[in-house]
């Protein structure tokens, strides 16, 4: 087993995550596929307080994002298409194959919760895809709710609504595209391009690919890291890869100096590209709860130091920081978090809360960094100004208040 230094773990990280200096991504959408592909999955989530959480993980990445882009891809290029990656996400259409077998096994009735509700909802599953089948594609909008109908299984979906969940998660319907994040639903065979390949993978396929994904976008791995970060394999066939893997050298065990006890994986060149030197030009980011380098909680405090939990889903008296709180990166370092809303009426991007890491007070160039990209962060989420409510520590609002004045 190699043994490296935590500052080569972090640069092959950062590297991994096409977040450091030398990130130079193709304009357009095929920097956006690029992105995607790197990393996995891009996942999609409901909270709008600021710019929804794929839309802010790929502009994290890709400044000149445009979201139109994103619409294309999936409604007319067919590139990507939505499904569950490490939740609700966007995939790569050219991992397709990697998804039949959980299609598969909601399909076979191997889900027992599932298998409830399809028998208690046979009927209108059956009506839901007689109708897209004969007028094309259809949102749960266009489905009436029974007024003498119960409130459905999940999160009171109405059984049209939970219909189509089914139908999607079984692959018989996609998701062709969006219009206000409202999902439209068609046949597959209507959506996939026939160029995909449907190659049912097998087991040992299966744990190759996920081993290959996990350590391209996240640069250096633990066995359960891999589990967690996509589904789709069990730990023995996880672990029965990796071993193979290594004996035929595509991968190579490491372990971190000091003081980590874990073992790790990373492919060969990523450890022979890594250098045991701080880059000099340090990018500052602010993440999304929901971004890739951050969504593996323990592996975050593992590798980064950095205690984080989204707190949106604790009562207002649970919260330490804050409803929905965003991760502030400098370098190779978690430096502060925000509480941040846009109010898009007013087009005013309110700082709830903002705190100040030890680690960011400790860099006497970080702050005005930080404006700047806060500046760049409003005007992504369409506003042209940024108020700031409370500050810790307090000390520092006034320099952040000075140095925001004129930034945008």
């Amino acid at each position: 087993m190699i043994t490296i230094s935590i500052t080569q773990v972090h640069n092959i990280i950062f590297s991994a995550q096409l977040l450091v200096p030398a990130s130079v991504l193709p304009s357009g959408k095929q920097g956006i596929i690029q992105i995607i592909d790197r990393l996995g999955y891009i996942q999609i989530d409901t909270i709008s307080v600021i710019k929804r959480a794929h839309h802010h993980t790929l502009w994290t990445r890709k400044e000149d994002y445009c979201a139109q882009q994103l619409h294309e891809l999936q409604s007319q290029d067919r590139l990507i298409f939505e499904y569950w990656g490490h939740a609700a996400s966007y995939l790569p259409m050219t991992d397709y194959r990697f998804y039949l077998p959980r299609m598969k096994a909601f399909a076979e009735g191997r889900y027992s919760w599932a298998e409830q509700i399809r028998k208690k909802h046979s009927a209108v599953i059956k009506s839901v895809w007689e109708r897209i089948k004969c007028e094309g594609p259809l949102s749960s909008k266009d489905f009436a709710n029974p007024e003498d109908a119960e409130r459905g299984p999940w999160w009171g979906w109405k059984p049209a609504k939970t219909a189509l969940e089914l139908l999607f998660w079984q692959g018989e319907l996609m998701v062709t595209e969006r219009k206000n994040f409202q999902r439209y639903y068609d046949l597959t065979a209507r959506v996939l391009p026939d160029w995909v390949d449907r190659t049912y993978p097998h087991e040992e396929e299966m744990g190759r690919f996920l081993i290959r994904k996990s350590i391209a976008a996240n640069g250096v791995v633990t066995a359960s890291d891999i589990k967690d970060y996509l589904p789709g394999s069990e730990k023995k066939v996880i672990f029965s890869c990796l071993n193979a893997m290594q004996e035929e050298e595509e991968i190579v065990r490491i372990g971190l100096n000091p003081g980590k006890e874990k073992e790790y994986f990373t492919f060969p060149h990523l450890l022979e590209s890594c250098e045991n030197k701080r880059s000099r030009d340090k990018l500052i980011h602010i993440l999304s709860p929901f971004d890739n380098l951050i969504i593996l909680r323990k592996r975050t405090e593992s590798l980064l130091g950095f205690n984080y939990a989204l707190e949106c889903y604790l009562p207002p008296r649970k919260r330490t920081y804050g409803y929905f709180v965003l991760p502030v990166l400098y370098g190779d370092k978690l430096v502060a978090r925000l509480d941040a809303k846009a109010d898009r009426r007013t087009r005013i991007l309110v700082l709830k809360k903002v705190f100040l890491e030890p680690e960011m007070l400790a860099a006497d160039t970080v702050l005005p960094k930080f404006v700047n990209k806060l500046g760049k962060f409003a005007l992504f989420n369409e506003c042209d100004e940024i108020i700031m409510e409370d500050v810790i520590p307090a000390k520092y609002r006034g320099p952040l208040e000075n140095l925001l004045k004129g930034n945008l």
